[in-house]
């Protein structure tokens, strides 16, 4: 708890949390500590670390917290309080991270109400990132995208309207469900040319 509170005073004490190496603690403890009232002040505490800046998320990120939270969070197992925390802190931890590989397993891990924070950041970095524009389609991302049902209008539905903007439209076809049925289609109904 402490270092939670040190955390959420402001972007440098949260910093010295991160260089006295305190989000591997704090990791450790959501991991292995077997009462759910700890976890819930790691968790709690990791969320305050981590809300500040993307340099302050991506120091929590890289430590593989984010899919135990996630876990933490979507356990029946889990108390009310934890649940809350856990959740709590995804959110803050994830509307400052930009560190995409981190990112990704969410697209296929986490619920609605999750989903729409990660492609969210994702609309954000995107734009502005070449490299990562490229590693997105490779590493199935953008498929991954295109199969998400969001509503017409919906915040989500903006968010992966500004990811498919960052592509020429035949990839995004390409890459959106049902395009292989569409050309197999095409390729028995082609004629050719017999000489």
């Amino acid at each position: 708890m402490m270092l939670g509170y040190v955390a959420a005073h402001s972007e440098n004490l949260a910093m010295a949390v991160i260089i006295s190496k305190g989000v591997p603690q704090l990791s450790v403890c959501l991991s292995e500590e077997p009462e759910d009232h700890i976890k819930a002040a790691a968790a709690w505490a990791l969320g305050q670390i981590g809300r500040h800046t993307p340099e302050h998320a991506r120091a929590v990120a890289v430590t593989n917290t984010l899919p135990v939270l996630l876990s933490l969070y979507m356990s029946a197992e889990s108390s009310e309080d934890l649940q809350v925390k856990s959740k709590k802190a995804i959110k803050n931890i994830l509307q400052k991270c930009t560190y995409l590989p981190a990112l990704e397993p969410f697209l296929y891990d986490a619920p609605p109400n999750i989903l729409k924070h990660v492609v969210g950041q994702f609309s954000k970095v995107l734009p502005h990132d070449s490299k990562a524009r490229r590693l997105f389609v490779t590493s199935g991302g953008l498929k991954k995208v295109q199969e998400i049902k969001a509503e017409p209008g919906s915040l989500l539905q903006e968010y992966i309207n500004s990811i498919n903007n960052c592509y020429p439209e035949e990839i995004v076809r390409y890459y959106s469900p049902g395009y292989s049925d569409t050309l197999l289609q095409r390729v028995d109904s082609y004629q050719p040319l017999i000489n």
